[in-house]
């Protein structure tokens, strides 16, 4: 019920206007989104950058409908690559390839991501491919498999997402092709026949694919605000011998701040995925949807937080 409640309120126009306008609303996604523009977003980035954290940028507006709309979102993704290597910024992007065309077809997301990731190799930086339910799971990794990291193998790296029970393969075959993986839990609600549907699978599977990417990959990201999973990978650098330079930790924008302060302070890379534009309040809503649970779970950290920092 909860479930359908979001998503319903996700494309409800008018909705959406009242909220952009509320300053309560606006306050709220503030929290947890950089802004609409561009700059606003820029902005997000240089405060990170000033506390020794790293960021990757996404640009909100999920699948698109046309071909226009698709090389219209690799534009501005172009755009930003320029941005953050003009103003020297220490940072990526992150992209789904809904957003380039994917549902569209697959000539017409080639053709614009392989734009952006021309512009990424240019300025030497880096581009993710979010991922996104597990329809799209097979597709995104059958294309970075055969035709995005052969080409881009320095440029462009993928998601794994522990709930999936097939992860733990394809994690064993991105140690082979040697690419970047970015290891997060997953959100998307899934049948059990694909998905641990045990919060303790998913933690179980994400630590066992954690330790061989931290031994076995090549600079993987660890996508986590879990403060046990967090001190199991510390524990396990330290025991195996393996330094802070081989991997990072990174965690939403918004999300447990003070955790991510400390981890920088102790040493540890860090990386805030920072998403922006205007479609922010659908974006909330489909999150939302996805798992009610994160509702309790952006409230819960920000009183956690909050009551942290008065210590």
């Amino acid at each position: 019920m909860l479930r359908q409640s979001f998503l319903w309120l996700s494309n409800r126009h008018g909705v959406f206007r009242f909220v952009r306008n509320n300053r309560l609303a606006r306050k709220f996604a503030s929290r947890f989104v950089a802004g609409e523009t561009l700059d606003t977003a820029i902005e997000a980035v240089r405060a990170l950058n000033a506390q020794g954290i790293t960021a990757s940028l996404d640009l909100l507006g999920e699948s698109v409908s046309n071909a226009a709309e698709a090389s219209a979102t690799a534009d501005q993704y172009v755009a930003m690559l320029d941005r953050i290597a003009s103003e020297k910024l220490n940072a990526n992007v992150s992209v789904k390839l809904t957003a380039m065309g994917q549902d569209i077809s697959q000539e017409l997301c080639i053709a614009n991501i392989t734009r952006v990731l021309e512009r990424a190799r240019h300025h030497g930086t880096f581009v993710r491919l979010d991922m996104e339910g597990s329809a799209y799971t097979e597709p995104t990794l059958a294309l970075f498999t055969s035709t995005l990291f052969p080409a881009f193998p320095e440029n462009v790296g993928i998601v794994l997402q522990s709930y999936l029970r097939r992860t733990a393969s394809d994690v064993e075959r991105s140690i082979g092709l040697g690419c970047r993986v970015r290891l997060c839990k997953g959100a998307y609600k899934e049948p059990p026949a694909i998905a641990y549907p045990e919060k303790s699978d998913v933690d179980a599977n994400y630590a066992t694919c954690m330790k061989r990417l931290m031994s076995e990959g090549n600079y993987p990201g660890l996508a986590t605000h879990d403060e046990a999973l967090i001190a199991d990978a510390r524990t396990y650098a330290k025991a195996q011998g393996l330094a802070t330079d081989r991997f990072e930790f990174q965690m939403l924008y918004g999300v447990r701040r003070d955790l991510q302060q400390q981890l920088v302070r102790d040493g540890y890379r860090m990386r805030v995925y920072v998403p922006f534009g205007t479609q922010w309040y659908p974006y909330l809503m489909r999150r939302l949807a996805e798992r009610p649970a994160n509702v309790a779970f952006m409230v819960g950290n920000v009183v956690k937080e909050s009551l942290r920092s008065r210590r």
